[in-house]
């Protein structure tokens, strides 16, 4: 037996000795066959709410892709204007030091201003190849943007036709679940709290959500009941459960009267 469901077990045993068995064992296979149902319909929309939100997601990650192309545009204005200020506070200054040229007494002052010269020369033309850049990214991000855009709008064509194809097919089966979800709610006030929370809990790590499952061929999905657990099934008189999977294991003959009773009810 897996560790991890040793103490589930136990705890459910413990509650079954407190409780009229019999009669929670037929309340718990009403539960069960409601649930069943309910997972049915659900069934029925297929991958429809994955695809839909798989979608959604898509569409999610486009719009940071524009909110990001759309921040980088926002900053590119503010450094072009930036970039453009430097070089004309750099041209200004070049012509004052050309000016200056023209006064000095000796070489050393000359070279000096030929080197500052030189300085901001290097600047503009750093400056002009970060705007050729800048441009080359905005040109990019546009074209970038246009195809984002045109994804956008198929994603909403096609989030608008799935929701209106799952809408379509809940509402085939809405009045049978929302009539089968009431039978419920009050089938389930009825059981015990403790063994009624075991239940979902229990339901809950299944990836068929069969929780209760009557026994076949001295089997139950999959695994072999030792013949001395047969027995005890049969007698309906305490819960068994199922060593490997956790399941609650029912007589077959109480299962299915159990079912027919819930189809004759509808």
């Amino acid at each position: 037996m897996p560790k991890a469901l040793k103490p589930f077990i136990q705890n459910f045993i413990a509650m079954a000795e407190e409780l009229s068995i019999p009669e929670q064992l037929k309340a718990l296979i009403r539960l069960q066959y409601i649930d069943g149902r309910v997972d049915q319909m659900h069934k029925l929309r297929g991958d429809l709410p994955d695809e839909i939100r798989d979608l959604e997601d898509e569409r999610v990650g486009l719009q940071r892709r524009i909110d990001k192309y759309q921040q980088e545009k926002q900053d590119g204005e503010l450094e072009r204007k930036r970039i453009q200020f430097d070089q004309l506070e750099s041209q200004s200054l070049i012509e004052r030091y050309q000016k200056q040229q023209n006064q000095v007494r000796n070489n050393r002052e000359y070279d000096a201003l030929t080197k500052e010269i030189e300085v901001h020369r290097q600047r503009i033309q750093e400056s002009n190849f970060r705007m050729e850049t800048l441009k080359q990214r905005d040109e990019a991000n546009a074209v970038a943007l246009e195809q984002v855009r045109v994804r956008m709008e198929q994603l909403d064509r096609m989030i608008d036709g799935k929701k209106e194809e799952l809408n379509a097919v809940m509402e085939d089966t809405r009045h049978e679940e929302d009539a089968l979800l009431e039978r419920r709610a009050s089938l389930e006030s009825a059981i015990d709290a403790r063994y009624r929370m075991a239940y979902n809990r229990l339901r809950s790590r299944l990836r068929d959500g069969r929780a209760v499952i009557a026994i076949e061929r001295g089997a139950v999905a999959g695994y072999a009941v030792p013949q001395q657990r047969q027995v005890e099934i049969r007698q309906r008189n305490k819960v068994i459960v199922c060593e490997h999977s956790g399941r609650i294991i029912v007589d077959q003959d109480l299962f299915r009267e159990t079912v027919l009773e819930m189809e004759a009810a509808e």
